[in-house]
Formats: C-alpha cells, structure tokens, sequence
C-alpha cells in the first residue's frame, strides 16, 4: 500500500467511526428494531460505500469499515447510556 492509499484508507476507517458515533447515540434511544433504530444502523453504509468506491478500495476493505462502524456504534450507545441521569 503506497502513502496515499495509507492515507485514504485512514480517512475510509475515521469516517465510518466518526460517522457512526452519533448514529448510536441517537440509537440508543429507540426501541429495538424500529424502523428509527434500523435506519439509524445502516444510514451511514450508502456513504461509506461511496467513499470506498471514490478511494478504489476493493472488498478487502469491508471488514475494516465495518469494524469501524460498529465500533462507533457501540461507543455512542455506551456515551448515551453513561450520560443518563
């Protein structure tokens, strides 16, 4: 991988994270399996698959943004739930 792909892939990864943390935030908050609950899950996909696509990135790099993405689900569900009162 040369320095620019290195660089795309880490803008590729921070988007999916950052881009999923306040998707689980807002979550956290709707019953499971709701139709605001599975948006809420899979609003973020359409662009991170435009962004790998844009970048060139092969299947190969699905399991990294995916990765990414519930990380950043997980870490905006527990921010929500440690802010309850």
């Amino acid at each position: 991988m040369n320095p620019a792909q290195t660089v795309h892939m880490t803008n590729l990864l921070c988007f999916a994270f950052f881009a999923n943390l306040p998707l689980g935030y807002l979550r956290e908050s709707t019953r499971k399996f709701s139709l605001r609950w599975f948006v809420y899950i899979h609003i973020s996909i359409p662009f991170i698959l435009a962004m790998r696509i844009s970048y060139e990135f092969g299947w190969e790099a699905v399991p990294f943004t995916l990765a990414c993405a519930v990380a950043g689900q997980l870490l905006g569900g527990n921010i929500k739930r440690w802010r309850k009162p």
